[in-house]
């Protein structure tokens, strides 16, 4: 039993592992890299259990506290933590409605919670159960959905591209007043970081910007972003402006464009923007046949689980025929259960 549980925990890694070398830019490492993971704590219990080897008894012991601690309190903790979260974001980011996704998230996990307490299953009749069951079932789905996304997204943020590229690419997010904010400058810092250590160690990259001209801006967020590069000594010869895209789809697909017309399909590219918004940019740069992966600036602590709902919420739209057809099969499976069970009773 023992090695047959190793094995398969072996197995699960080296799918998980195939997947992720081949292209860390799916979902689907996430899910695999949480099957593994659940295979390895079932190995060291039962590795503990058998053997007098403690510390493995002790690890699995640690995981399983720790998974009984969020089945039984997590949603209460983390929507406090979210409610708290949201107070500094309003304070320090202004009150608008992008600001405001960590409070309505910590709001529907407390509803969440009292309905776990409730539980209002008890006062339904038996027609309308599998009704009840399969909205549970979608709220399941979607949390399963959303652990797998941020396990791929923190296996991601490991990504380490070689010092072998011919572009970098900037993705462009705004201006204010038609400046380079904090945000969007650490996304040309983190360029900029990246083009100085390739020089050093072979040659250096073109860097291009990427992003057009808002409607209350009056230059285009690439030419803003090349000339705070050019202030910080990159070589203008070393830069290229892409002036037309309104959002990271086009990004990606203007700079290939570009890319190709100088280099052909044999290039070597990366990307830099935010690391809460890396992995959903390279889900965009998979979208349009480019082969760059990305790098990410550090984002403020406070900021991040606000702008990582956003993400979620725009990688959910990104997939919504697929999100649309499995929620669409589940109530619809649900609420036909429940028009037999009226019928016959």
């Amino acid at each position: 039993m023992l090695a047959a549980l190793g094995l398969i925990s072996l197995a699960l890694f080296i799918v998980f592992l195939a997947f992720y070398l081949t292209d860390p830019r799916r979902i689907l490492n996430g899910f695999l890299f949480n099957v593994f993971f659940c295979s390895l704590l079932l190995f060291c219990g039962y590795l503990g259990y058998q053997s007098n080897l403690l510390i493995f008894g002790i690890f699995a012991f640690v995981a399983l506290v720790f998974v009984f601690m969020i089945s039984s309190f997590g949603l209460l903790a983390l929507s406090i933590g979210l409610f708290l979260n949201a107070k500094i974001l309003l304070k320090k980011e202004g009150r608008k409605f992008s600001n405001c996704l960590t409070l309505i998230l910590g709001i529907a996990l407390l509803v969440l919670s009292l309905i776990q307490i409730i539980n209002p299953e008890r006062f339904l009749s038996i027609h309308f159960k599998p009704l009840y069951a399969g909205v549970t079932l979608i709220v399941v789905y979607f949390f399963l959905h959303l652990t797998n996304f941020l396990t791929a997204y923190l296996l991601y943020q490991f990504n380490r591209p070689k010092y072998n590229q011919d572009f970098i690419i900037v993705l462009g997010s705004g201006l204010i007043n038609d400046k380079v904010p904090p945000l969007l400058a650490s996304r040309i810092q983190k360029a900029i970081e990246f083009y100085r250590k390739q020089a050093a160690a072979a040659f250096p990259p073109t860097i291009i910007f990427s992003g057009g001209k808002g409607s209350d801006e009056n230059i285009s967020e690439a030419e803003a972003m090349q000339k705070f590069a050019l202030e910080r000594g990159i070589p203008l010869e070393h830069t290229i402006t892409e002036t037309e895209s309104v959002n990271t789809y086009q990004n990606m697909l203007f700079s290939k464009r570009i890319m190709e017309s100088l280099k052909g399909r044999e290039y070597n590219s990366i990307f830099t923007t935010n690391n809460f918004h890396l992995f959903r940019a390279s889900l965009y740069a998979k979208k349009v046949g480019l082969k760059s992966q990305g790098i990410g600036s550090k984002t403020t602590f406070y900021y991040w689980p606000n702008a990582m709902i956003r993400e979620y919420i725009a990688i959910v739209v990104m997939q919504r025929k697929r999100h649309t057809l499995v929620v669409g099969s589940i109530f619809g499976g649900s609420l036909l259960v429940t028009l037999i069970y009226l019928f016959i009773g």
